[in-house]
């Protein structure tokens, strides 16, 4: 589970900007926010960010996809960070950029910090966090490490560090080198965090193309209560002849299908999907299709192209909500503009199943941007998960947390101070509507 997130000089946010998934005093909804005895402290499931128009949302979300992404990817040894620094202040250019993020990992409390420019990590701190105390596993600064007792008689450990890269985190080349120790953190980056922007496709949809697999069933139960008009969902055989695949995807790539292998294909531009798989030395390629239920009651074939955008969306998303509302599931999804393309009742309900299914056992979390206000209700979300990202005169954004305001109490109605401007985070619209209209001579 996330459990709290600061970033400074990363794009919007010049100053230091903190976001947390701790819970508050607040007493609504308590049934729901789950509760980790170790540390008595109570996590909250579900984070809604609000905000106009390039108020900051999606930087915050690109904030935690970098991050991610320098934890589990393999850097180039002469490439560039590509860290993106608060632009409109030049003296901000010449200041390193500042990550943190605070992680329960299987009921253990971790602080993972560090600092870069686009040549180099400056800093790089990995923190234990005890129910009573605090142990840094390790401390980097620049070229030098240091590390706990007994860590330090670890002659391993100082050896993978001396072939670290400066652009490199120490995290990541450990993992690299087949040190164990620190895998906890890195193996909640790889697998239990996941971002989904606007334009993700769900990458594992081979689990449409197998009746067996209980994602099929599930999906093939919820998308006609939907009201997406579809009545199956699934995989259906082509012959290679009649298939078109992306210029990308050429005879030498097919060809790398071995026996018994099989491979995801996604066609960006037409969102066509297909499994490739080999048997008996023939490719067999599925295609994902989708059926709609005729006036006689027959099926017929649509290709995913041929669905809405909002049909396409929710098919994309299901399997996110479907996997957090697990009661095993420890997913950390952050979806940047959730309600795209998608109608308010629907988020709405959405929203509600999930956050039905939790607990004060669960350690799943959801994080998603919004512009839809209709979601903006203290019977839905607490205050404390509910925040606002604002952007000042000068450029830079700030995060605020609806708790954090006095005179909002739990009968408020939220959303109406929130669209007369008490709250912030909504677009200062400075022209008329006769500034529209087309001036000039004739």
């Amino acid at each position: 589970m996330l459990l709290s997130f600061t970033v400074e000089n990363w794009m919007s946010f010049k100053e230091r900007a903190s976001f947390s998934m701790v819970a508050t005093r607040e007493k609504q909804h308590g049934e729901r926010v789950p509760f980790v005895n170790k540390y008595k402290t109570k996590i909250l499931p579900v984070a809604a960010i609000y905000g106009g128009n390039a108020s900051g949302k999606t930087n915050f979300f690109k904030a935690l996809n970098f991050i991610k992404n320098m934890v589990i990817d393999v850097r180039k040894p002469d490439s560039t960070i590509p860290v993106e620094q608060y632009r409109l202040d030049k003296k901000c250019l010449s200041v390193p950029s500042s990550f943190v993020v605070v992680i329960l990992v299987d009921n253990e409390i971790y602080e993972f910090a560090f600092s870069l420019t686009k040549t180099s990590i400056i800093e790089e701190k990995l923190v234990h966090i005890k129910s009573a105390s605090e142990k840094v596993l390790y401390h980097r600064r620049g070229n030098k490490i240091n590390f706990t007792e007994p860590l330090t008689k670890n002659d391993r450990l100082k050896f993978v560090f001396e072939g670290t890269r400066d652009n490199q985190l120490f995290l990541s080349n450990s993992i690299m080198q087949k040190i164990d120790i620190f895998k906890p953190v890195y193996d909640w980056f790889n697998d239990r965090l996941e971002l989904i922007a606007p334009d993700t496709r769900f990458a594992s949809f081979e689990y449409f193309f197998d009746s067996d697999n209980p994602l099929y069933n599930t999906m093939n139960e919820m998308l006609p209560l939907l009201d997406t008009g579809i009545s199956f969902l699934g995989g259906e055989e082509i012959p290679i002849e009649n298939i078109s695949f992306p210029d990308e995807i050429n005879n030498d790539i097919l060809a790398d299908i071995k026996e018994g292998m099989s491979a995801r294909i996604i066609d960006v531009n037409n969102n066509d999907r297909f499994i490739v798989s080999r048997k008996d030395d023939n490719l067999i390629i599925k295609k994902m299709i989708t059926k709609h239920s005729t006036i006689d009651g027959t099926d017929i074939k649509f290709d995913m192209k041929q669905e809405s955008d909002g049909s396409q969306r929710i098919i994309d998303l299901l399997p996110a909500f479907l996997n957090i509302s697990d009661s095993k599931s420890q997913k950390v999804f952050v979806i940047d503009e959730l309600d795209r393309s998608l109608h308010t009742l629907l988020t709405s309900r959405i929203l509600n199943a999930y956050l039905d299914s939790c607990s004060t056992e669960s350690r799943s979390q959801l994080l998603f941007t919004t512009h839809d206000v209709l979601l903006m209700n203290q019977d839905l979300f607490r205050r404390d998960e509910m925040w606002v990202t604002e952007r000042n005169r000068h450029g830079a954004s700030k995060l605020c947390c609806f708790s954090e305001y006095k005179d909002v109490r739990n009968d408020k109605d939220i959303r109406k101070s929130y669209l007369q401007g008490r709250l912030g985070g909504i677009p200062k619209i400075l022209f008329s509507g006769n500034q529209l209209s087309l001036k000039g001579g004739g």
